[in-house]
């Protein structure tokens, strides 16, 4: 690698931004310096030893790098794969020859060409290792890691079974199993890098597809299908239908995961829907039974060719951009009312003013998270859950406070039954310092709050209820509480993204 290349290392990052840090270097009287900052004209003769060369051989090369850097920056930027891709190393190619090439410049010892050639390779240099950079981050590489967890939980629940003859093993345990690959899929930090948004975006987008496929076989498997031939003539072609569905589902599935290497979603929506016009071309008037049955199959290949155009999927910024999504700026705007509200909890109990009870306000906001159109998006059903999480957090603790007001122990009272009550009005105090923390997982403040929520669960564990029913039932009640405020704490130290 020659000097300007070698130069180029100690050169900013900019590139990976897409733009030039050469186009229009010199106008006006002004000469870049070694760093790229500009300088005024200090007398006429260093004008005129030091000349603009536009039409000079090596500006005009370094000129034509331009363009091809301006081409692959975006390309680069919006990479989401890992380095043994074919698309990565293509890229990487192409960028390696374009150093070699900017190396390989001749500038005649003039500065202001010197100047180009160096931030040429400043901005190569910064595309190839935002390249790496992205290709190679832990949360990419965790992305992969649950993705082949995911591969290898349907290739041998459902893929590999149907291949071998036998039956997918699909159940609720399977289900739940997916649900939660998906739940920690979503937890992946991105750092707002579009590269790592974008493979997290596409793995969701393929996992939940399985799963909602999957979920419909579950359903599917309850109906009562299909029919006897002997109903109707056309009965015979819909049920060799269904068997085609069957295994169009199968294949759809290992499309979805990776797991085909010969198929294509192309060649599995044709044959899906020759199935649409096998089904159109039946005569089935006159029966309400056959046409119910017929438009059942209907619906299950259009539930399969749904999930066949996820070719592109995530090539739209505003996919995975979730920032700019209507959907998570309207549960951004009841947080923050949320937020809001909480403050206004937690002064008035400071100065231990209980007649501020917001409760139907919380509800309704309930109800509008609720109504919120997640467009079966992972990742904004979890900000949708989180924002629930905080509007119940509220409404627990409003509801212990005035409980704890209103409670009127007699002598009569179990003493086991008083010491679980005791328990909760230490949990009420621990949960206004929660519900008003804004600190990290490392802060003091979070270790003793953890501490001390997690001494009131081994409090509780040590009463003993001696027969006590209603002590029994309380003390279910205060763990649970107890354990709530644990997660919730968990939950807003968490660092989770969109």
């Amino acid at each position: 690698m020659g000097k300007a290349a070698k130069k180029s290392r100690a050169g900013s990052r900019t590139g990976a931004s897409g733009r030039s840090l050469f186009g229009k270097p010199f106008d006006g009287g002004k000469r870049m310096d070694h760093g790229g900052s500009q300088q005024q004209q200090q007398h006429p003769m260093e004008q005129q030893q030091q000349p603009y060369h536009p039409q000079h051989p090596a500006m005009m090369r370094l000129y034509e790098v331009q363009k091809e850097v301006a081409s692959l920056g975006p390309q680069v930027c919006t990479f989401s794969g890992l380095q043994n891709d074919r698309e990565y190393k293509r890229l990487e190619r192409d960028l390696t020859r374009l150093l070699l090439e900017v190396d390989q410049v001749d500038t005649e010892g003039k500065l202001e060409l010197q100047g180009g050639r160096k931030r040429a390779a400043q901005e190569v240099e910064g595309l190839l290792r935002y390249l790496e950079e992205n290709a190679t981050h832990p949360s990419r590489l965790a992305i992969e890691q649950l993705s082949n967890e995911a591969r290898r939980l349907v290739d041998e629940r459902v893929v590999a079974p149907q291949r071998s003859g036998g039956v997918a093993e699909i159940n609720d345990e399977l289900v739940d199993a997916l649900q939660q690959l998906v739940l920690r899929l979503t937890q992946v930090k991105t750092e707002g890098r579009v590269p790592l948004r974008k493979a997290r975006y596409r793995a969701l987008t393929r996992l939940c597809a399985v799963q909602d496929v999957i979920e419909g076989r579950t359903q599917q498997q309850t109906l009562s299908l299909p029919l006897s031939g002997d109903t109707h003539e056309a009965v015979h072609c819909i049920n060799q239908v269904m068997v085609k569905v069957s295994v169009a589902r199968s294949q759809l599935v290992a499309l979805l995961m990776g797991l085909s290497g010969r198929d294509s979603c192309a060649h599995l929506s044709r044959i899906l829907t020759e199935m649409q016009v096998e089904l159109d071309a039946l005569d089935v008037s006159g029966n309400a039974a056959i046409r119910n049955y017929r438009k059942q199959v209907v619906e299950e290949i259009n539930g399969l060719l749904k999930h066949l155009d996820l070719e592109g999927e995530g090539d739209d910024t505003r996919r995975y951009d979730l920032a700019q999504n209507n959907s998570i700026r309207e549960i951004e705007a009841v947080r923050a009312h949320v937020s809001h509200l909480r403050e206004g909890v937690l002064r008035h109990c400071a100065m231990g003013d209980l007649g501020f009870r917001p409760k139907a306000e919380l509800q309704s906001l309930l109800t509008h998270l609720d109504q919120v159109d997640t467009a079966k998006n992972p990742c904004i059903r979890e900000a949708r859950r989180r924002a629930v999480v905080e509007v119940q957090a509220i409404i627990t603790f409003l509801d212990l406070r005035e409980a704890l007001a209103r409670r009127q122990p007699g002598p009569s009272e179990h003493p086991s039954h008083r010491a679980v009550w005791l328990v909760l009005g230490s949990l009420s105090d621990l949960q206004a310092q929660v519900l008003g923390f804004d600190g990290k997982r490392v802060d003091k403040s979070y270790m003793m709050l953890e501490e001390l929520l997690t001494k009131q669960l081994l409090a509780l564990d040590a009463v003993d209820p001696q027969g006590d029913e209603m002590t029994k039932m309380a003390r279910k009640q205060a763990v649970k509480f107890a354990q709530n405020i644990l997660n919730y704490l968990d939950m807003k130290t968490d660092e989770w993204e969109y």
